[in-house]
């Protein structure tokens, strides 16, 4: 169970996360919306390198919105106290692995046990 000084600094550090993200993502429409400016007098090589930035940029903005997700999902976890409660065994989560990932659902054995399955599924499908 966390204390209510370590409530207080994962409630802190989501909620800035949140802010950086959504500002983000403001700043990731307002590129979209800027995309369709005049492109005469620019060669295929401008083009490409345009497309190139905007097609990382929503990919960027894609997982930055999973992560919004995410952030809230933890933050409702926080506020009910379930934050630390590993979802695969329900072993307490240590704060040092919270703090390093707020967002995680996973005890560090948990998640080291289901890396291992998906690196095992990689090397079977090879």
């Amino acid at each position: 169970m966390l204390t209510a000084e370590q409530t207080t600094e994962l409630k802190t550090r989501l909620q800035a996360e949140f802010t950086r993200l959504a500002a983000h993502a403001h700043s990731g429409l307002e590129f979209t919306m800027d995309r369709d400016r005049d492109r005469v007098g620019r060669d295929s090589m401008d083009e490409a390198t345009e497309e190139e930035i905007y097609s990382t940029q929503l990919r960027q903005h894609d997982r930055e919105a999973g992560l919004i997700v995410k952030i809230q999902e933890a933050m409702r976890r926080l506020e009910s106290g379930e934050i630390d409660e590993c979802e695969d065994c329900s072993e307490p989560i240590g704060f040092k692995r919270l703090l390093a990932r707020p967002v995680t659902t996973l005890c560090f054995e948990c998640k080291n046990a289901r890396e291992q399955v998906e690196a095992d599924h990689v090397s079977v499908a090879e």
